[in-house]
């Protein structure tokens, strides 16, 4: 018998090696095609890579992303201090309202901020009655900054809150007992225990930060994505060179963070059954106000854009009689099609994870290692690298064009690499799941191995299955590049519909639009992320 999580020491079967190997194979695609393309295309990479054409995005990425995760690590660990170890009140309220803003896609934020913060805006409507007539323009380095470092100090704020709430007061206890300050005490203490939580979440946002395209388009900010997406068509060259750029900055930050996670040791400490919580005093106040003040520009501000964009084009429909550019049917349609791709590319993300999670929960192989390393960095990979790859392979030549062109497969299979990571941790936590001994069992009372599977292992692994699948299809619902540039001719997700009307300045309808992809993130991310944390609380 084995203890539940262990791993059976008996060779791998040779059947789920190779599956495993094919699978890994699928998510490594993308990146070796982008980089036989550079070298096979005449695109001289190397020489374009010392030009400013190249260059200059190249910075402008790093030191975006760079700032971005550094604003966001403070905040985002400064929120995570406040609502889970001192006493600033209504915490679990506060918990909940500064996770929220992962429910809004990064380029509805920005055209939202833009919209409530800009000079017209609802802002500067409100601050001028108090005679400040100008808000600061949101645009290029600050607008990307600020909106991105709005929309992504969750990636910190929920892995510190959580290392947070499990630390054990005695010693934080003990250190103020010998009159050390709240400050030193934090910096002492609690850092170095949730160090590895904090550098983690900024990593993460780093990443997702170096990937973004939405924000950066509205934005009108030039960073490796936006200038992909403009010499894609125009300047081929270019963009190979570009992407293969940005290919090789996201492996360097996905190769430093497991260099450091490695050297990285969290201390480990038992949670308390008491947990004392600093007084703040009169400081307690700005506590609020901070707090108070995230939610209000990170959720309240994009909100009430979407909700003045809607209910003003409605009400100016009925007293002038325009038509809206969509109707009631046509949302429908959309939200539809959207829910359907996302369920499908959530579907198609567990299967081509699950044997190479069996195979790494289950057993040692250099397969399943290199496999699971595969999945876990397809996360780096930017969704505009993905989509620039398919539209490569469907112009390579005329069969693949004539055959993938305006095909569901193509989106389908960008969709799965894209998500495939979100996917890989929680699957493999649910193969873990599964005691041993009940596979023993079943093996000893004459189970084969696809009757054990199907009767034993999967209704234990099937909740952490659908979580996996719900992570992927939250984040497909939201992705905007595969969306933009390989969706079939005719067929509309709500992102890509969203992008178009606001750049097109139909306003109302982007709102309304935006107001629904927005509730079923929410709906998504409650059910996912939200209620699971209150939970373990």
């Amino acid at each position: 018998m084995h203890e539940p999580g262990s791993s059976h020491q008996a060779r791998a079967p040779r059947t789920l090696v190779g599956l495993s190997a094919f699978c890994s194979l699928l998510l490594a695609g993308p990146a070796i095609y982008l980089l036989i393309r550079n070298f096979t295309a005449d695109a001289d990479p190397f020489g374009l890579l010392a030009t400013d054409r190249v260059q200059g995005p190249l910075w402008r990425t790093i030191k975006l992303a760079v700032l971005v995760s550094v604003s966001a690590g403070v905040l985002g660990t400064g929120l995570a201090w406040l609502t889970t170890r001192t006493n600033l009140p209504f915490p679990k309220t506060f918990s909940v309202l500064l996770t929220l803003p992962l429910v809004y896609p990064t380029f509805i934020g920005a055209a939202a901020l833009v919209r409530t913060l800009n000079p017209g805006g609802l802002v500067n409507d409100l601050l001028g009655n108090v005679g400040i007539d100008r808000t600061p323009t949101l645009s290029g380095l600050f607008g990307s900054w600020l909106v991105l470092t709005l929309l992504t100090y969750p990636y910190v704020f929920l892995p510190v809150a959580a290392r947070f709430s499990r630390l054990s007061t005695s010693i934080e206890q003990t250190a103020r007992l010998l009159g050390n300050s709240a400050f030193r005490v934090f910096f002492r203490i609690l850092m170095p225990q949730a160090l590895g939580s904090i550098v983690a979440g900024m990593l993460l946002v780093f990443l997702y930060a170096i990937s973004d395209f939405g924000a950066v388009a509205i934005l009108r900010y030039d960073t490796l994505t936006r200038a992909i997406e403009t010499n894609q068509l125009a300047n081929r060259p270019v963009a190979l060179a570009l992407s293969l750029t940005l290919l090789v900055l996201a492996a360097v930050v996905v190769i430093a963070e497991r260099l450091a996670g490695r050297r990285r040791v969290d201390a480990s400490t038992a949670r308390s059954s008491t947990v004392t919580r600093l007084d703040l005093g009169r400081g307690r106040i700005v506590g609020i106000v901070v707090a108070a003040t995230v939610v209000l520009f990170a959720v309240g501000a994009p909100l009430a854009a979407l909700l003045d964009w809607s209910v003003r084009g409605l009400l100016t429909r009925n007293r002038t009689g325009r038509r809206l550019r969509v109707d009631t049917e046509e949302i429908v349609e959309i939200t539809g099609n959207t829910l359907a791709v996302s369920a499908v590319a959530a579907l198609c993300a567990v299967l081509i994870v699950l044997p190479i999670a069996i195979l790494v929960g289950r057993y040692r192989t250099r397969v399943g290692n290199f496999g699971h390393a595969v999945a876990i960095s397809t996360f780096a990979l930017p969704g505009i690298l993905i989509a620039l790859t398919g539209t490569f392979f469907i112009n390579q030549s005329d069969w693949t064009f004539n055959t993938f062109k305006n095909s569901m497969a193509i989106l389908i299979f960008s969709y799965t690499i894209r998500f495939a990571a979100l996917a890989m941790g929680t699957a493999l936590l649910a193969v873990r799941a599964v005691p041993d001994r009940l596979r023993d069992a079943s093996q000893t009372l004459g189970a084969d191995s696809r009757r054990r599977f199907r009767t034993v292992e999967l209704p234990l692994m099937r909740p952490g299955l659908l979580a996996a699948g719900g992570l992927v299809l939250l984040s497909t619902m939201k992705e905007l590049p595969i969306s933009l540039l390989l969706s079939p001719f005719e067929f509309e997700t709500l992102s890509t519909r969203i992008f178009g009307t606001f750049n097109e300045s139909f306003v109302t309808e982007a709102g309304l639009m935006a107001l629904t992809l927005v509730a079923m993130s929410f709906v998504a991310t409650w059910a996912l992320i939200i209620r699971p944390m209150s939970q373990s609380r």
